[in-house]
């Protein structure tokens, strides 16, 4: 089975970190896809850029309307995921105990599963 873990980001909570965060971070999400890769469980992983790069296209009368945003009550956003094909929930579930956000206070890891996916692989 497929499952996206969705890595939520509190810029604010990112500012709060010291070095020693920063780099157990990197290190542990390095650490993360090597284990993952090895154990024939990784399909992908992609991090995002801010919210205030991105564009939004919606319904607006005759034709889609383009605006700069996303303009959500939100402080948190999608910062990356993670797609993996497991063996089950519990086993995604685990995984995305180990991504070292998990041990961040203020950040958060959505496990999800995959419903429809084109890889693009033919």
């Amino acid at each position: 089975m497929k499952y996206v873990i969705l890595m939520q980001v509190d810029p604010a909570v990112l500012e709060q970190l010291t070095a020693e965060q920063q780099q157990m971070i990197g290190e542990g999400h390095a650490a993360f896809i090597t284990a993952t890769k090895e154990s024939g469980e990784f399909i992908a992983t992609q991090a995002l850029g801010d919210p205030s790069r991105s564009k939004v296209v919606r319904a607006g009368g005759d034709r889609p309307e383009v605006t700069d945003g996303p303009f959500v009550e939100a402080k948190e956003f999608m910062g990356g995921f993670y797609l993996l094909d497991v063996e089950d929930e519990a086993r995604a579930v685990e995984l995305a105990t180990q991504i070292p956000d998990a041990r961040i206070p203020g950040l958060a890891l959505e496990v999800r599963p995959v419903v429809f996916a084109d890889l693009g692989d033919g």
